[in-house]
Parts: C-alpha cells; sequence; structure tokens
C-alpha cells in the first residue's frame, strides 16, 4: 500500500504514461494531467472511506465489537428500538458490546448504501441474530476528509 506521500507522486506517474500512451500533446496534457489527477485523488479518498464502511460491516458481521471503537467519534448516538440516547466512546463499547453479547450475529446482509454527500457514508441492512432480526442503519461521517467515524447507528427490532 502506498503511503500518503506517494499517492500523489503515484497518480503522476499514472497520469503522465497514459497521456504518453494516447499521445495528447504537451499544452493540453498540463490541463488534462490536473483534471486526471484530481479525479485519482478523489477515487483514493472515496475508497477509502468505503473500505472504512466495510469494515464497520465485517466487525459488526464477525461480532468484533471492539475493533468497532476505532470509528467512534468522542459521542455516539445509538438507536435501539426507537429508544436514542447519546454515549461517550466508552460507554457505546459498553452498550453495543452489552447489546451483542445477548444477541450474537448470525448474519447481516446490506440492502442499501450509499453517500448523501461528500462527507458521510451510511448503509442500511437486516441483522440476523440468535434473538430475532433487527434493521441496522449505520452513518459515518468524516471531519478531516480523510477519516470517518461512526456519527450513529440504529438497531430496531422487526
Amino acid at each position: 500500500m502506498f503511503t500518503k506521500p506517494d499517492i500523489p507522486i503515484f497518480g503522476l506517474v499514472f497520469v503522465d504514461t497514459i497521456l504518453c500512451i494516447c499521445g495528447i500533446n504537451i499544452m493540453s496534457r498540463t490541463t488534462t494531467r490536473l483534471v486526471l489527477t484530481i479525479i485519482c485523488v478523489l477515487f483514493l479518498v472515496s475508497a477509502k472511506a468505503q473500505s472504512q464502511l466495510e469494515d464497520v460491516v465485517n466487525d459488526i458481521r464477525s461480532n468484533k465489537i471492539t475493533d468497532l471503537t476505532k470509528y467512534y467519534d468522542n459521542v455516539v448516538p445509538i438507536t435501539m428500538n426507537n429508544a436514542q440516547s447519546t454515549y461517550s466512546r466508552s460507554q457505546a463499547e459498553m452498550v453495543l458490546k452489552d447489546f451483542f453479547t445477548k444477541n450474537p450475529p448470525i448474519d447481516l446482509s446490506i440492502t442499501n448504501s450509499g453517500t448523501p454527500n461528500p462527507t458521510s457514508k451510511f448503509a442500511i441492512g437486516d441483522l440476523s441474530t440468535s434473538n430475532g432480526k433487527y434493521n441496522i442503519y449505520i452513518l459515518l461521517k468524516t471531519k478531516d476528509n480523510t477519516n470517518y467515524l461512526l456519527q450513529e447507528i440504529r438497531l430496531n427490532k422487526e
């Protein structure tokens, strides 16, 4: 995997190689290079955000609830059966750990996911547990355009 300083360099080399292969002249190459570099950077940021959402989903799916803590913001709103509360990082860990200890996941299937705006990602799905089925909603948001944090999780019994 590339380190952060390598990503722009890799992007420029990649873009320059594509431009040379296509035989684009030097005057338009500069503008085209800039546009393609921006597209590459946006793609890499988007891919990272998507992988963070997938990590959260996979942690829940495999009942690795303690691994979720790296995605907690300072406060985490959690809704369980339509009762919403806001918890600190440590409280959220205990609440979710308690829920998933009592309701071990059997399966989690994502039915919808997306990006409502450039700073957030969400996933909606069906969580099957040993004690029944739940609708799940996961919302991640970024404050620094690189790391997405868990902003909300909803678990409502069907």
